[in-house]
């Protein structure tokens, strides 16, 4: 859908985003990770036309530009008005003709579960109601990519559920999404691509399935230290690796769990603790960003 190429972007002296290249693929919900100040915001903000960059590229991958609704991390409401007022307002400045507007509203409320409270004062919203607000205001007129930035920052565990199950029936609905956010469960529950930032560097890409399938491995765990036989484990295969009682089987080596199990029963080690393991999403990132 989007090709961004080498985009560079700096504020004074700062770089916040330093020849940057990243793919939104079409229906696809892509994550974008990283420590505050890594240039998630910016790059979004470039990608919704807010910010112009300073050098590189950002163009339509096909068909011509899809229309974009952005929602910023920090949302700011006229609180004297209702709810169904202010999408209204919002619709009419977003070039919606007058005939079509109560039938945009009324889409836009029921996408994110917000119809109950349609004619409740925004003053009144709570935090969760606000989160709907927001992503409800960036329905109107329908946009084909949507950039949501901390969709569910300040939620409580429910609220974020919530936020998520609105995230997961907009991509079901066919939207291309892509989401910042430093809850990393919610990144690995929604999406499908994943882009780790840091200091305006591209990091880590991957698809969310290739990315938790790498590094698969076997921990067992004994009531000794292994490193007596360590030498003798190594040789059966170059991805057994021990670490005092625990005993690592990487890729290959994870077949070779029962003739390890076998080995070290025979040699008077007891088996503790045995456990299949994937990567996490919390390992790719520290690794990311370290």
């Amino acid at each position: 859908m989007i090709e961004i190429r080498n985009i560079t972007k700096r504020f004074y002296t700062l770089t916040a985003l330093d020849n940057v290249s990243v793919s939104i693929p079409r229906g696809e919900v892509l994550g974008l990770l990283g420590p505050n100040g890594a240039g998630k915001t910016t790059l979004m903000k470039i990608v919704a036309g807010v910010l112009q960059p300073d050098g590189g590229q950002v163009f339509p991958n096909g068909q011509g530009w899809p229309l974009v609704g952005y929602k910023p991390e920090r949302l700011l409401f006229p609180n004297q008005l209702r709810v169904r007022q202010y999408l209204e307002m919002v619709a009419g400045l977003s070039n919606i003709p007058r005939q079509r507007i109560t039938q945009a509203v009324q889409t836009s409320l029921e996408q994110v579960n917000l119809q109950y409270a349609a004619n409740k004062r925004i003053s009144a919203c709570s935090k969760g109601m606000r989160q709907r607000l927001g992503l409800a205001q960036v329905l109107i007129g329908d946009p084909a990519l949507l950039l949501l930035d901390e969709p569910s920052n300040g939620l409580d565990p429910e609220g974020q559920s919530d936020i998520l199950e609105v995230i997961q029936s907009l991509h079901a609905a066919g939207k291309t999404l892509v989401i910042s956010s430093h809850h990393l469960h919610e990144i690995t529950q929604v999406c499908t691509q994943l882009v780790i930032l840091n200091h305006g560097q591209v990091h880590y890409r991957n698809s969310m399935a290739e990315a938790l399938a790498v590094r698969p491995h076997v921990l067992l765990r004994t009531d000794k230290d292994l490193t007596a036989v360590q030498d003798m484990l190594s040789a059966l295969h170059p991805d057994i690796r021990v670490e005092g009682t625990k005993l690592l089987l990487k890729n290959e080596a994870m077949a070779m769990r029962r003739p390890v199990l076998a080995i070290l029963l025979n040699m008077g080690y007891d088996i503790l603790h045995v456990e299949q393991k994937r990567i996490t999403l919390a390992e790719i990132y520290a690794k990311a960003v370290q």
